[in-house]
């Protein structure tokens, strides 16, 4: 069973301890905020530029990247990694893109780490994706786990 707790307090200190901006996304920031979808994994962003720095903390647990990831949802700069059982994705913050379905197209993500609003998860405050910007890129990329966090978010009133 993964140890979430121990895996985000893991690699929120090594962003820290290196300086790094950072802001806490996906399925995690929107359980923040109030959906009670079940997390698959944490998601994080960070410039791009940065990934250098933390790898000699983070390379016996890589599994994938740091490289370029598409598929038919993302086009990022990524790197997973495995800590305690839990997932962890580390996206660039530069140059994202998303893919919506519906429309066929793909949009480049305008993220500015600075607009990121400081929550308390386990016990610690971290910058999270703002809940606007959140929902706003969960409606475009539009799969199944985003509309369930969109209604539930929607319902609380975001």
């Amino acid at each position: 069973m993964p140890d979430t707790k121990e895996a985000f307090i893991w690699i929120t200190s090594i962003l820290r301890n290196k300086n790094i901006p950072f802001q806490v996304t996906g399925g995690l920031a929107a359980r923040i905020y109030g959906s009670p979808r079940e997390l698959a994994d944490i998601d994080f962003e960070i410039p791009n530029d940065r990934f250098p720095e933390i790898l000699p903390e983070i390379k016996d647990y890589l599994v994938f990247g740091p490289t370029q990831y598409k598929d038919e949802s993302f086009d990022i700069f990524l790197a997973t990694l495995r800590y305690k059982e839990q997932e962890i994705d580390l996206t660039g913050s530069n140059g994202e893109k998303s893919f919506n379905q519906e429309k066929r197209e793909w949009k480049e993500e305008n993220i500015d780490l600075s607009k990121a609003v400081s929550k308390e998860v386990f016990g610690i405050s971290v910058p999270v994706v703002p809940a606007k910007d959140l929902l706003d890129y969960k409606k475009w990329i539009s799969r199944d786990v985003d509309r369930v966090d969109v209604e539930a978010l929607s319902k609380l009133g975001y």
